[in-house]
């Protein structure tokens, strides 16, 4: 049973790398399409009630947010996984106006979850564009190394403190 928690602002990838990555193994919780937090916990609780491993892609800037999904993921038994997107407000934005009028973020919106971000300490570190930026690694506190191939580490808080348990 696994759970991956995405942490970026919006444009960041995260939805791309999801399809990527997850959509044939993962099931995927995201706030865009379920609308609502009362049928995004709904969701949750369902993927843990039936051990089915999912993803939370959404924004996820702060701890506290963060730990909602880390918590009850845990007393579940769950192993959680947490990526974090790093990627520049400008580059966010440029994709953002990519995406379908429908689908497009006001810039007040990416701005806010900027202001709002809470860098994870150690997490798997992407930068650009999900997997396609070439760009993948895992950063703990202290330098950007980039290990072959990436390594998952499992979240402790909201902050994903590292374990001996990365692979």
């Amino acid at each position: 049973m696994e759970a991956v928690i995405f942490v970026g602002i919006q444009g960041a990838g995260k939805s791309t790398f999801y399809k990527e990555r997850f959509f044939t193994t993962h099931l995927r919780i995201n706030l865009d399409m379920l609308k609502t937090r009362h049928r995004e916990r709904q969701f949750l609780r369902t993927c843990i009630e039936t051990r089915q491993r999912f993803v939370v892609d959404n924004t996820n800037p702060t701890r506290a947010e963060r730990q909602v999904y880390i918590e009850a993921a845990k007393q579940a038994g769950f192993r959680v996984i947490g990526y974090y997107f790093q990627s520049k407000v400008e580059d966010c934005q440029r994709r953002n106006t990519q995406r379908p009028l429908e689908q497009q973020i006001p810039l007040k919106g990416i701005l806010g979850a900027a202001g709002r971000m809470q860098i994870p300490s150690s997490m798997i570190f992407l930068c650009g564009r999900g997997a396609a930026s070439g760009c993948i690694g895992r950063r703990m506190s202290g330098p950007l190394r980039t290990p072959s191939p990436a390594r998952k580490c499992l979240l402790g808080d909201g902050g994903f403190a590292a374990t001996s348990n990365c692979r």
